[in-house]
């Protein structure tokens, strides 16, 4: 199954200025949830960003917070974002039946969120490459549990050349800087 552009959302999970210090790998992750966000804005595919416990975890890091100005931020206190009320009717509102997720960490909130949005009817793809957990350890058997309920493990760049297609377009020549 290809990640359609214009059946796919993105959903961020979790990166938090006071959690992503601490998380294995995390600048690579960040880094890579930045690409994301900013060819999902040139594409117009829709953003949401999600910030567990904000009085304890602080807000998004300023990095995701600038790239994702077209987002829905939401605020959770459950560890899934699916638990959360009203949230599962936003998704829904965007028409997609596709989720790009990302986030921190992986074992906790990201897996809690994927296994529930399988639950809801959602086809759920893991970017492995922006997501991870404090431990390499937890990332790992996060990905191989999700992989084994049914979630497909993609990477970035496997996101990005699904949602562009082919070669040659303005989308393309615009994209260009965050593939290369």
């Amino acid at each position: 199954m290809l990640i359609q552009r214009d059946q796919s959302l993105l959903l961020v999970v979790d990166i938090q200025e006071k959690l992503a210090p601490a998380i294995h790998q995390g600048q690579s992750a960040i880094q890579n949830n930045l690409r994301l966000l900013t060819v999902a804005r040139q594409l117009d595919i829709p953003c949401f960003v999600s910030e567990q416990y904000v009085r304890g975890l602080g807000h998004s890091v300023e990095a995701i917070k600038d790239d994702a100005v077209d987002a829905h931020f939401f605020e959770k206190i459950h560890f899934s974002c699916t638990r959360e009320p009203g949230v599962i009717e936003h998704l829904k509102s965007a028409g997609r039946q596709q989720i790009i997720l990302t986030g921190m960490e992986a074992h906790v909130c990201v897996l809690q969120t994927a296994l529930g949005l399988l639950e809801c009817g959602f086809n759920v793809f893991l970017v492995a490459d922006a997501t991870s957990s404090r431990t390499p350890e937890n990332r790992a058997a996060a990905i191989e549990r999700l992989r084994s309920a049914g979630v497909h493990i993609v990477s970035t760049e496997m996101v990005l050349f699904e949602w562009l297609e082919r070669a040659g377009t303005e989308a393309f020549r615009a994209a260009l800087p965050m593939i290369k």
